[in-house]
Protein backbone atom coordinates (compact mmCIF):
# COMPACT_ATOMS: atom_id res chain seq x y z
CA UNK A 1 0.00 0.00 0.00
CA UNK A 2 1.65 3.25 -0.85
CA UNK A 3 2.52 5.66 2.12
CA UNK A 4 0.15 8.54 1.96
CA UNK A 5 1.87 12.43 1.42
CA UNK A 6 1.17 15.50 3.41
CA UNK A 7 -0.88 17.91 0.35
CA UNK A 8 1.75 20.94 -0.40
CA UNK A 9 0.32 24.13 1.34
CA UNK A 10 -1.62 27.07 -0.97
CA UNK A 11 1.55 28.98 -2.17
CA UNK A 12 4.16 26.68 -1.72
CA UNK A 13 6.09 25.45 -4.83
CA UNK A 14 6.26 21.44 -4.60
CA UNK A 15 9.78 20.31 -4.27
CA UNK A 16 10.11 18.79 -8.00
CA UNK A 17 8.78 21.61 -9.59
CA UNK A 18 11.71 23.49 -7.23
CA UNK A 19 14.20 21.32 -8.49
CA UNK A 20 13.19 21.81 -12.38
CA UNK A 21 13.18 25.43 -12.08
CA UNK A 22 17.00 25.16 -10.91
CA UNK A 23 18.01 23.32 -13.63
CA UNK A 24 20.19 25.10 -16.73
CA UNK A 25 18.44 26.93 -19.25
CA UNK A 26 18.72 24.30 -21.79
CA UNK A 27 20.39 26.21 -24.91
CA UNK A 28 20.56 24.65 -28.56
CA UNK A 29 22.93 25.92 -30.78
CA UNK A 30 22.74 24.90 -34.66
CA UNK A 31 25.03 23.31 -36.55
CA UNK A 32 25.95 24.01 -39.73
CA UNK A 33 25.38 27.32 -42.42
CA UNK A 34 24.14 28.91 -39.10
CA UNK A 35 27.00 27.91 -36.72
CA UNK A 36 29.90 30.80 -37.15
CA UNK A 37 27.47 33.99 -37.30
CA UNK A 38 25.57 32.59 -34.59
CA UNK A 39 28.82 32.10 -32.35
CA UNK A 40 30.00 35.27 -33.62
CA UNK A 41 26.61 36.89 -32.07
CA UNK A 42 27.05 35.60 -29.03
CA UNK A 43 30.51 36.00 -28.18
CA UNK A 44 29.85 39.91 -29.08
CA UNK A 45 27.20 39.83 -25.93
CA UNK A 46 29.77 37.92 -23.93
CA UNK A 47 28.63 34.29 -24.44
CA UNK A 48 32.05 33.22 -25.61
CA UNK A 49 30.98 29.52 -26.71
CA UNK A 50 33.71 27.05 -26.08
CA UNK A 51 33.61 23.81 -27.85
CA UNK A 52 34.26 20.68 -26.15
CA UNK A 53 36.38 17.24 -27.31
CA UNK A 54 33.74 15.77 -28.97
CA UNK A 55 31.37 19.21 -30.48
CA UNK A 56 28.53 18.72 -29.18
CA UNK A 57 28.26 19.67 -25.67
CA UNK A 58 30.02 23.38 -26.01
CA UNK A 59 30.56 25.65 -22.75
CA UNK A 60 29.05 28.81 -22.41
CA UNK A 61 31.36 31.24 -20.62
CA UNK A 62 30.29 34.59 -19.55
CA UNK A 63 26.64 33.73 -17.96
CA UNK A 64 26.52 30.74 -15.62
CA UNK A 65 22.92 28.94 -15.94
CA UNK A 66 23.17 27.91 -19.61
CA UNK A 67 23.96 24.44 -20.73
CA UNK A 68 24.68 24.41 -24.71
CA UNK A 69 23.99 21.40 -26.99
CA UNK A 70 25.11 21.63 -30.46
CA UNK A 71 22.39 20.04 -32.95
CA UNK A 72 20.75 20.86 -36.33
CA UNK A 73 18.05 23.44 -36.94
CA UNK A 74 15.49 21.04 -37.46
CA UNK A 75 15.93 19.13 -34.03
CA UNK A 76 16.30 22.35 -32.00
CA UNK A 77 12.89 22.87 -33.50
CA UNK A 78 11.41 19.80 -32.31
CA UNK A 79 12.69 19.57 -29.02
CA UNK A 80 11.89 23.09 -28.34
CA UNK A 81 7.88 21.95 -29.36
CA UNK A 82 8.56 19.05 -27.12
CA UNK A 83 9.86 21.05 -24.14
CA UNK A 84 13.65 19.14 -24.03
CA UNK A 85 15.13 22.43 -25.02
CA UNK A 86 14.44 25.47 -23.53
CA UNK A 87 15.89 28.39 -25.98
CA UNK A 88 17.41 27.86 -29.02
CA UNK A 89 18.14 29.13 -32.97
CA UNK A 90 16.49 28.09 -35.91
CA UNK A 91 15.64 29.50 -39.10
CA UNK A 92 11.97 30.92 -39.29
CA UNK A 93 11.46 28.47 -42.65
CA UNK A 94 12.30 25.61 -40.15
CA UNK A 95 9.18 26.65 -37.92
CA UNK A 96 6.95 26.55 -40.12
CA UNK A 97 7.95 23.84 -41.92
CA UNK A 98 7.28 21.65 -38.85
CA UNK A 99 4.07 23.28 -38.10
CA UNK A 100 5.08 23.29 -34.40
CA UNK A 101 4.19 25.63 -30.96
CA UNK A 102 7.43 27.94 -30.26
CA UNK A 103 7.85 31.20 -29.06
CA UNK A 104 9.87 33.59 -31.15
CA UNK A 105 11.89 35.74 -28.78
CA UNK A 106 14.29 37.47 -31.65
CA UNK A 107 14.96 38.03 -34.94
CA UNK A 108 18.49 38.14 -35.09
CA UNK A 109 18.10 38.99 -38.83
CA UNK A 110 21.44 36.71 -39.58
CA UNK A 111 21.37 34.37 -42.32
CA UNK A 112 18.48 35.96 -44.64
CA UNK A 113 17.63 33.46 -47.48
CA UNK A 114 14.75 33.23 -49.12
CA UNK A 115 12.46 29.77 -49.77
CA UNK A 116 11.82 29.79 -53.33
CA UNK A 117 10.41 27.78 -56.38
CA UNK A 118 12.69 26.96 -59.14
CA UNK A 119 12.13 25.24 -62.73
CA UNK A 120 13.85 25.18 -65.59
CA UNK A 121 12.49 27.56 -68.13
CA UNK A 122 10.25 25.50 -70.43
CA UNK A 123 8.16 23.81 -67.26
CA UNK A 124 4.58 24.50 -67.55
CA UNK A 125 3.44 25.11 -64.28
CA UNK A 126 -0.66 25.67 -64.68
CA UNK A 127 -3.84 24.59 -62.77
CA UNK A 128 -4.34 21.08 -63.03
CA UNK A 129 -0.54 20.16 -64.27
CA UNK A 130 0.69 16.66 -62.70
CA UNK A 131 4.37 17.60 -61.42
CA UNK A 132 6.84 16.21 -59.19
CA UNK A 133 8.09 18.42 -56.69
CA UNK A 134 11.10 17.91 -55.13
CA UNK A 135 12.01 19.20 -51.82
CA UNK A 136 13.63 19.21 -47.95
CA UNK A 137 10.81 21.19 -46.84
CA UNK A 138 7.67 18.82 -47.86
CA UNK A 139 4.88 20.79 -46.18
CA UNK A 140 5.79 24.17 -47.60
CA UNK A 141 6.18 22.39 -50.90
CA UNK A 142 2.84 21.02 -50.81
CA UNK A 143 1.14 24.61 -49.47
CA UNK A 144 2.48 25.99 -52.93
CA UNK A 145 1.66 23.21 -54.76
CA UNK A 146 -1.91 24.31 -53.66
CA UNK A 147 -1.86 27.47 -54.13
CA UNK A 148 -0.75 27.26 -57.91
CA UNK A 149 -3.35 24.19 -58.38
CA UNK A 150 -1.10 22.00 -59.78
CA UNK A 151 -1.45 18.39 -58.88
CA UNK A 152 1.76 17.51 -56.94
CA UNK A 153 3.83 14.27 -56.66
CA UNK A 154 6.08 14.95 -53.65
CA UNK A 155 9.56 13.69 -54.15
CA UNK A 156 11.77 14.14 -50.73
CA UNK A 157 15.33 15.71 -50.68
CA UNK A 158 18.01 14.78 -48.83
CA UNK A 159 20.40 17.93 -50.08
CA UNK A 160 21.48 18.76 -53.42
CA UNK A 161 18.30 19.47 -54.67
CA UNK A 162 19.14 21.67 -57.34
CA UNK A 163 20.68 18.83 -59.53
CA UNK A 164 17.16 16.68 -59.16
CA UNK A 165 15.75 18.53 -62.22
CA UNK A 166 14.78 17.62 -65.35
CA UNK A 167 15.32 14.23 -64.54
CA UNK A 168 14.47 13.29 -61.24
CA UNK A 169 11.86 15.99 -60.57
CA UNK A 170 10.23 19.08 -62.61
CA UNK A 171 10.13 22.03 -59.66
CA UNK A 172 11.93 22.53 -56.70
CA UNK A 173 11.50 24.36 -53.14
CA UNK A 174 14.54 25.14 -52.03
CA UNK A 175 16.33 27.60 -49.86
CA UNK A 176 18.56 30.16 -51.80
CA UNK A 177 20.48 32.94 -50.93
CA UNK A 178 21.96 34.34 -53.87
CA UNK A 179 20.72 31.80 -56.58
CA UNK A 180 23.39 31.23 -58.42
CA UNK A 181 23.46 27.52 -57.58
CA UNK A 182 20.15 27.12 -59.27
CA UNK A 183 21.44 29.46 -62.44
CA UNK A 184 24.02 26.81 -62.73
CA UNK A 185 21.80 24.25 -62.59
CA UNK A 186 19.75 25.71 -65.69
CA UNK A 187 16.79 26.46 -63.19
CA UNK A 188 14.82 29.64 -63.09
CA UNK A 189 13.23 30.91 -59.94
CA UNK A 190 9.50 30.43 -60.74
CA UNK A 191 8.04 31.93 -56.89
CA UNK A 192 9.50 33.37 -53.87
CA UNK A 193 7.13 31.60 -51.51
CA UNK A 194 9.14 32.60 -48.03
CA UNK A 195 11.53 34.56 -46.41
CA UNK A 196 13.49 33.26 -43.63
CA UNK A 197 16.41 34.12 -41.14
CA UNK A 198 17.60 32.98 -37.71
CA UNK A 199 15.64 33.84 -35.03
CA UNK A 200 15.88 32.60 -31.13
CA UNK A 201 12.54 30.72 -30.23
CA UNK A 202 11.95 29.90 -26.77
CA UNK A 203 9.65 26.64 -26.10
CA UNK A 204 6.69 27.44 -24.74
CA UNK A 205 6.91 25.82 -21.40
CA UNK A 206 9.80 27.95 -20.87
CA UNK A 207 7.80 31.43 -21.41
CA UNK A 208 5.29 29.96 -18.92
CA UNK A 209 7.14 29.96 -16.21
CA UNK A 210 8.03 33.24 -14.48
CA UNK A 211 12.09 32.17 -13.20
CA UNK A 212 12.92 30.38 -17.07
CA UNK A 213 11.07 33.50 -18.86
CA UNK A 214 13.24 36.28 -16.96
CA UNK A 215 16.82 34.10 -17.75
CA UNK A 216 15.22 33.93 -21.67
CA UNK A 217 14.80 37.56 -21.64
CA UNK A 218 17.75 38.23 -20.31
CA UNK A 219 19.74 36.69 -22.74
CA UNK A 220 17.90 38.20 -25.27
CA UNK A 221 18.71 41.44 -24.08
CA UNK A 222 22.52 40.86 -24.25
CA UNK A 223 22.01 39.23 -27.85
CA UNK A 224 19.47 42.73 -29.23
CA UNK A 225 22.30 44.96 -27.66
CA UNK A 226 25.00 43.56 -30.16
CA UNK A 227 22.08 43.79 -33.12
CA UNK A 228 21.69 47.79 -32.49
CA UNK A 229 25.61 48.34 -32.12
CA UNK A 230 25.78 46.84 -35.53
CA UNK A 231 23.23 49.16 -37.00
CA UNK A 232 24.61 52.32 -35.56
CA UNK A 233 28.24 54.34 -35.51
CA UNK A 234 29.20 56.45 -32.38
CA UNK A 235 30.02 59.59 -33.50
CA UNK A 236 31.88 62.50 -31.49
CA UNK A 237 32.34 66.41 -32.70
CA UNK A 238 33.35 69.83 -31.57
CA UNK A 239 31.14 72.79 -32.33
CA UNK A 240 31.73 76.57 -31.76
CA UNK A 241 28.70 78.17 -28.92
CA UNK A 242 26.97 79.87 -31.70
CA UNK A 243 26.72 77.05 -33.87
CA UNK A 244 25.37 74.19 -31.22
CA UNK A 245 22.02 74.22 -32.41
CA UNK A 246 22.04 73.81 -35.97
CA UNK A 247 24.26 70.91 -35.47
CA UNK A 248 21.85 69.01 -32.90
CA UNK A 249 19.30 70.26 -35.68
CA UNK A 250 20.87 67.20 -38.19
CA UNK A 251 22.25 64.89 -35.33
CA UNK A 252 20.11 62.10 -35.31
CA UNK A 253 20.68 60.01 -31.55
CA UNK A 254 18.62 57.17 -30.01
CA UNK A 255 17.03 59.78 -27.41
CA UNK A 256 19.19 62.82 -27.16
CA UNK A 257 23.01 63.20 -27.61
CA UNK A 258 25.68 63.49 -24.90
CA UNK A 259 26.87 67.45 -24.87
CA UNK A 260 29.83 68.28 -22.87
CA UNK A 261 31.73 72.06 -22.34
CA UNK A 262 35.52 72.08 -24.11
CA UNK A 263 38.07 73.47 -22.06
CA UNK A 264 37.56 77.18 -23.78
CA UNK A 265 35.15 78.08 -25.95
CA UNK A 266 32.83 75.45 -27.46
CA UNK A 267 31.23 72.06 -26.92
CA UNK A 268 32.14 68.27 -27.91
CA UNK A 269 29.15 66.63 -28.66
CA UNK A 270 28.60 62.50 -28.92
CA UNK A 271 25.74 60.59 -30.37
CA UNK A 272 24.90 56.85 -31.52
CA UNK A 273 23.79 57.58 -35.45
CA UNK A 274 22.38 54.76 -37.78
CA UNK A 275 24.96 53.64 -39.62
CA UNK A 276 22.92 53.62 -43.15
CA UNK A 277 22.81 57.26 -41.96
CA UNK A 278 26.23 58.02 -41.83
CA UNK A 279 27.23 58.60 -45.51
CA UNK A 280 24.87 61.47 -46.07
CA UNK A 281 25.26 62.78 -42.62
CA UNK A 282 29.27 63.39 -42.68
CA UNK A 283 28.17 66.61 -45.05
CA UNK A 284 25.11 67.79 -43.51
CA UNK A 285 27.50 68.08 -39.90
CA UNK A 286 29.96 69.72 -41.24
CA UNK A 287 28.04 72.11 -43.19
CA UNK A 288 25.96 73.05 -39.93
CA UNK A 289 29.51 73.85 -38.30
CA UNK A 290 30.84 70.34 -36.73
CA UNK A 291 34.92 70.03 -37.19
CA UNK A 292 36.86 67.31 -35.33
CA UNK A 293 34.66 64.12 -36.10
CA UNK A 294 36.00 60.65 -34.91
CA UNK A 295 33.73 57.49 -35.75
CA UNK A 296 33.34 54.28 -33.65
CA UNK A 297 31.92 51.34 -33.30
CA UNK A 298 29.63 50.15 -30.28
CA UNK A 299 30.31 47.33 -29.21
CA UNK A 300 26.67 46.93 -27.77
CA UNK A 301 23.96 49.37 -27.09
CA UNK A 302 21.51 49.44 -24.29
CA UNK A 303 18.23 51.59 -24.80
Amino acid sequence: MPLATEPTPPGVTPPSARDSLRLPLRLGLPKGRMQPEVDRLLAEAGLTVRPEARGYRPTILGLDGLEAKRLKPQAIVSMLAAGSRDLGFAGSDWVEELNVDVVEVLDTGLDQVRIVAAAPPDTRIEPGARLRIASELPRLAAVWAATRGVDAIPVRSWGATEVLPPEDADVIVDVVQTGATLAANGLEIVDVIRTSSTRLYASRQAMDRPERRAFVERVADLLRSVIEARSRLLVELNVADSRLDEVLAVLPCMRRPTVSRLAGDGFAVRAAVPRTDFPELVGRIRAAGGTDLVVSEPRQVIP
